[in-house]
C-alpha cells in the first residue's frame, strides 16, 4: 500500500500540472506588468510601475507552470479563490547580478523590471519571489490583479517594423524568438535582417536547436537608432540608440547590456515571442545574457557566433558560465553550501538532483581534467566563476570556452527541456 501511494504522490503534482486549462483561466493575449527592484546586497524591495496589455500570447497553451524550479527570481500567479498556481516562470536580471558586486555593499540602487503573462479573465495573485543565498525562494513582492483595472494601458505597441525570419507556424506550438537591432539606423536594417538570418542558421545547425527546427520561429524587429554602434564609456564613446546599450557594465569592459529592459520589451511586443535577443550592431567583442530577461550580442566580432550560443544558453535555459578564470565582477556569486539552481554546475550539496545518473561507471569523481576524459561526463572542478568548490558536467562545453564546438551532453538536455516546454 505505501509503495502505491508514493507513485501516486510522484504522479500528482504532474497531474495537476496537467489540468490547468487555458481557456478556463487566461485569453491569448499578454499581460506586462513593470516594477521596479531596489535594494543593495543585503535587500530587496520591490516597487510596482504599470500594467498594459499586449497583443499577442506567444507560449504553450498547455505548459503554463514551469515543472522546475529555477531562476534568480521567479514569479507565479494564482487563483486567489482556489490557491491553485495557474502560471509560473522564473528569470535572471540585472538586479540581481548587481547585488553580488562590491559596489551594492556601500549603495542602493533601483533597475527596472518586466513580468509578462497570459492575460487573466478574472483577478489573480501575483507574487514575486527571490532565490536567497540558503537554497530557498523567498516572496519579496505580492499584489491582486483584477484585468478590469482601467489603469491596465491598451495603446497598442510601438511603430515598429519586422520580418519572419524562420517561419514554422503556430506560436504556440513554436519557440518564438524575437531579435531586436540595436545601434542600427534606419539605413542598415536591411544589414540587420541579414545578421539575423546569419545567427539564425548558426543557432539552428547546433544541437538540441537543430532537433526542433521546425518548431522555432525567429522574428527580426526593426528598432531604429539615430546612431550606429553602442555605448563604450571606458573609451568615451557615447551613441544615441534605441535600447540604450552598453560596454563596461558594472566597469567590466566586454559585459555589453541595456539597463533598459522596458524599452527592449516595447520593441518585442510588436510580435509573438518567448524569448529576446538584443542585437548590436557592432564589430568588438562583448556580449550577455540573463535567463527569460534577453540575450545580447555584437554582430560583428568574429568571435560572434559562439558569443551569441553562449548568451544564447543563459537566456533560453539559464545555464551558468562554466568558466572560472575570466575576470567578473561578481563576488562569490555562488555560496558553497548552497546547491545552484543551474543544471549545469554543482556545489555537491544536492548531486542527486543534476547529473549524478548520467557519470558511467568507472569514469572517476572528481574527474581529472585530461584528454581521456574529454567526452565523458563526469565531475570536473571550476566553473561559476570559481576554480575551486564548484563542478561542471564536462572537460569543455559551449558555457565554458569560445573553443567549444558544441553545448555539453547536460546543457543539452537542459536546453531540450525547455524547447520541449515551448513547443508541447
Amino acid at each position: 500500500m505505501k509503495k502505491y501511494l508514493a507513485i501516486i504522490l510522484l504522479i500528482l503534482p504532474v497531474t495537476l500540472l496537467s489540468q490547468i486549462s487555458f481557456n478556463e483561466y487566461f485569453t491569448d493575449k499578454t499581460l506586462r506588468f513593470d516594477f521596479l527592484l531596489a535594494g543593495d546586497s543585503e535587500t530587496t524591495i520591490a516597487y510596482p510601475v504599470g500594467m498594459r496589455q499586449e497583443p499577442y500570447w506567444a507560449g504553450s497553451l498547455n505548459n503554463l507552470v514551469e515543472p522546475y524550479q529555477s531562476g534568480n527570481l521567479r514569479y507565479e500567479i494564482s487563483d486567489p479563490e482556489t490557491g491553485i498556481v495557474i502560471y509560473s516562470k522564473g528569470y535572471g536580471s540585472l538586479f540581481q547580478e548587481w547585488q553580488t558586486t562590491a559596489e551594492a555593499k556601500i549603495i542602493s540602487r533601483a533597475f527596472s523590471e518586466v513580468a509578462t503573462f497570459p492575460f487573466p479573465l478574472n483577478r489573480v495573485k501575483f507574487v514575486l519571489s527571490r532565490f536567497e543565498r540558503d537554497g530557498t525562494y523567498r516572496p519579496v513582492f505580492e499584489t491582486f490583479i483584477d484585468p478590469s483595472d482601467y489603469f491596465i494601458r491598451k495603446e497598442g505597441t510601438v511603430n515598429a517594423g519586422y520580418t519572419k525570419i524562420v517561419d514554422s507556424g503556430d506560436p504556440h506550438t513554436c519557440l518564438d524568438i524575437a531579435f531586436i537591432a540595436e545601434g542600427y539606423r534606419a539605413a542598415e536594417m536591411e544589414k540587420f535582417r541579414s545578421d539575423v538570418k546569419r545567427l539564425s542558421e548558426i543557432l539552428l545547425s547546433y544541437a538540441p536547436f537543430n532537433e526542433f527546427a521546425e518548431r522555432i520561429n525567429i522574428w527580426a524587429v526593426e528598432a531604429i537608432s539615430e546612431g550606429s554602434g553602442t555605448d563604450i564609456p571606458g573609451e568615451g564613446i557615447y551613441v544615441n540608440t534605441a535600447l540604450n546599450s552598453s560596454f563596461y557594465t558594472f566597469d567590466l569592459d566586454r559585459y555589453l547590456t541595456t539597463f533598459d529592459i522596458s524599452t527592449v520589451n516595447d520593441f518585442a511586443a510588436v510580435v509573438p515571442h518567448d524569448n529576446i535577443v538584443v542585437l548590436i550592431n557592432s564589430e568588438r567583442y562583448g556580449g550577455g545574457g540573463m535567463y527569460n530577461y534577453y540575450s545580447g550580442t555584437t554582430s560583428d566580432h568574429m568571435l560572434t557566433p559562439q558569443v551569441f550560443t553562449h548568451e544564447f544558453g543563459h537566456g533560453l535555459a539559464g545555464l551558468a558560465d562554466e568558466y572560472y578564470t575570466s575576470d567578473v565582477a561578481y563576488e562569490e556569486f555562488y555560496p558553497f553550501s548552497v546547491e545552484p539552481w543551474e543544471p549545469n554546475i554543482t556545489t555537491l550539496v544536492n548531486f542527486e538532483s543534476k547529473w549524478k545518473e548520467l557519470i558511467t561507471e568507472g569514469t572517476p569523481t572528481p574527474t581529472p581534467a585530461e584528454d581521456i576524459y574529454s567526452s565523458s561526463v563526469g565531475l570536473f572542478e571550476g566553473g561559476g566563476y570559481s576554480a575551486k568548490g564548484i563542478f561542471r558536467p564536462q572537460l569543455d562545453c559551449r558555457m565554458k570556452s569560445n573553443e567549444a564546438t558544441e553545448f555539453c551532453k547536460v546543457c543539452q538536455d537542459a536546453l531540450r527541456r525547455v524547447l520541449k516546454h515551448y513547443t508541447e
